[in-house]
């Protein structure tokens, strides 16, 4: 049965380094959410914690109410999927999704009618009688996907399974991962450094850095919505630019940039904004306009490159280095003289940290 999970306060070292720094999440049962950020943010330390192949030096980890947190790992009942699969390579495909069933005590045909009825859901009931090193590496992960849910684990872990397939591959199994945790409604956690890989799987993220958790949200309020600064750039915002408001009209405000440029930002698109905040803008964000006069942030373009749907410009400004996307039609030469004008709908508002 699907269980609630529940991680409080969570810190953990490494020897004086510390890792983790009072880290709380919850995932609710049936729930898949995603641990996202880059190399040594926290995420894999975090999913060993919960699997019980580290022990935090305090906080606590609660799986359906029950205090995993000093429990040894085979006694915490999580299915687990690794990057490198983990298979054994001397059994069948058959025997290894059947090897957790057989270390519970379930019976001979009994294990075999399982094992074959999950390599049915996965697609792989023709290569039962294979071994791993026979099998492609799209293959050999679902087999380790199978392995890990025929136990039918209160809690499924997934520790960047998808690392080593390549592109195309890695789409087409995160579909099918997706549809198999939602059939069979197991609260899942899944651990990766891929942004896109996250947004498209999950109920909820938690972006992580420096073990602590950034922002922990739904993909949309994520890309659209970002808590901070980190978060912002994290997910696209390439251009943070410091601006005070210096009038107030109604539901519009008058705000400065650095060099004096002046932008009317609607509230009523972008949200309350603060006497002092910073807009974040992606590419897309900033129109590009030949008009050097128009109302935007002045600014000289740099360096052009063609992104297949618009040209992306570098560009120097008063406010800084800036990138903003411009139309294919109209391509502008570098030192041309210019316009950058925001577009609410890629723009937020986050506040002066």
């Amino acid at each position: 049965m699907t269980q609630p999970l529940a991680i409080d306060n969570l810190t953990a070292h490494y020897g004086t380094t510390r890792v983790l720094e009072d880290l709380s999440l919850s995932v609710a049962a049936g729930e898949l959410v995603s641990l996202l950020g880059a190399s040594g943010c926290g995420k894999t330390t975090t999913l060993r914690l919960v699997a019980g192949f580290l022990e935090p030096t305090a906080g606590t980890i609660t799986l359906g109410g029950r205090d995993l947190t000093k429990l040894p790992a085979y006694r915490r009942d999580i299915g687990l999927v690794f990057q490198n699969y983990a298979l054994f390579p001397h059994l069948t495909v058959l025997d290894n999704v059947g090897f957790g069933l057989k270390q519970r005590g379930v019976a001979g045909a009994e294990r075999e009618k399982r094992a074959r009825a999950m390599l049915e859901r996965v697609g792989l009931a023709t290569l039962a009688d294979r071994l791993p090193g026979a099998l492609s590496g799209g293959q050999k992960q679902r087999v380790a996907l199978a392995r890990a849910l025929v136990i039918e684990p209160p809690l499924l872990m997934f520790d960047e399974p998808l690392s080593n397939l390549d592109a195309k591959l890695r789409v087409d199994m995160r579909v099918e991962i997706r549809q198999l945790q939602r059939a069979n409604g197991t609260t899942s956690v899944y651990v990766t450094h891929d942004q896109e890989e996250a947004f498209s799987i999950s109920d909820r993220v938690a972006i992580m850095h420096a073990g602590r958790i950034m922002q922990f949200d739904t993909p949309e309020v994520l890309y659209q919505k970002p808590a901070n600064a980190f978060v912002a750039r994290f997910v696209g915002f390439e251009n943070l630019i410091a601006m005070r408001v210096v009038a107030r009209d109604g539901a519009n405000v008058t705000a400065e940039a650095a060099g004096g440029a002046r932008l009317i930002l609607s509230q009523e698109r972008m949200g309350p904004i603060p006497d002092a905040f910073v807009l974040a803008c992606r590419a897309d964000g900033l129109a590009v306009s030949k008009d050097a006069g128009a109302a935007g942030l002045p600014a000289t373009l740099g360096l052009r490159t063609y992104l297949g749907r618009a040209y992306q410009y570098q560009c120097e400004s008063p406010a800084g280095h800036l990138v903003a996307n411009g139309a294919l039609s109209t391509p502008l030469e570098p030192g041309v003289a210019a316009s950058l004008v925001p577009v609410a709908e890629q723009c937020c508002v986050l506040g002066v940290e």
